[in-house]
C-alpha cells in the first residue's frame, strides 16, 4: 500500500503515532471526536494499518508500509546476550586453567555454599525429626503433630524436603496399614 490509499485524517494520525507516541494510536485531530474517533479507528483496523495490543492501538506492519517508513527492528539481525558477549568469553576462554586447578576452584567455591537452614523449633524441623525416625511417620502422625492437613504435607514432601532440603524420602505401606514415610 502506498501513501495515497490514505486519507488526510489517517495519515495524520498514524504520522503522530510513529512520531510522538512510539506506533501508539493516542492522538487525534480537533475536528475527530467520540464517535467519530471509534469509525476512524474501525477503518483503520479494518485496512490493517493498526492493530490491538492489550488495551491500545498500535501501527503495524502495512501503517509503516503505507507512510513508507521503515520499521523498526525489520532487517537487523538480533543477537542473545550469550553472543553480545561472546568476544569476552573466548578471550577469557583462552587462559583457562587445567583440569586439576579447575577442579580445586570448584571445590573452594562449593565448600563456601551453605544448605537452608531452618529454624529448630519450627513445624518443619519438626517433621524432618519425624521423618529422621527409624519408624519414620505417617501423615496422619505429622498432621496431628502440625496441625496441617494431609494435602499440605504431601506438598511440604515434594517441595521443602526433597527439592529445597535435597532430602530422599522413601515411603512404605504395611499391609493393611497407612504408608510410612523416612528419610533415606
Amino acid at each position: 500500500m502506498t501513501a495515497a490509499s490514505l486519507t488526510p485524517t489517517q495519515h495524520a494520525i498514524l504520522s503522530h503515532a510513529l512520531d510522538h507516541a512510539d506506533g501508539r494510536v493516542e492522538w487525534f485531530p480537533s475536528n475527530i471526536h467520540g464517535g467519530a474517533r471509534q469509525k476512524v479507528l474501525a477503518g483503520l483496523a479494518k485496512r490493517e494499518f493498526i492493530g490491538q495490543v492489550g488495551t491500545r492501538w498500535r501501527v503495524i506492519a502495512a501503517g509503516y508500509d503505507a507512510l513508507g517508513v521503515p520499521r523498526s527492528g525489520v532487517g537487523k539481525k538480533r543477537i542473545g546476550p550469550f553472543e553480545a558477549k561472546l568476544d569476552q568469553i573466548i578471550s577469557n576462554a583462552e587462559g583457562t586453567p587445567n583440569d586439576a586447578e579447575l577442579e580445586a576452584a570448584v571445590a573452594a567455591a562449593e565448600s563456601t555454599w551453605t544448605k537452608p537452614r531452618t529454624r529448630a523449633h519450627s513445624k518443619q524441623a519438626e517433621v524432618v525429626r519425624m521423618l529422621q525416625r527409624p519408624e519414620g511417620a505417617t501423615v496422619r502422625q505429622i498432621c496431628d503433630a502440625t496441625g496441617w492437613q494431609a494435602h499440605t504435607v504431601r506438598g511440604a514432601f515434594a517441595g521443602a524436603f526433597k527439592k529445597k532440603l535435597g532430602l530422599t524420602l522413601v515411603s512404605e505401606k504395611q499391609p493393611g496399614g497407612e504408608r510410612i514415610y523416612r528419610v533415606a
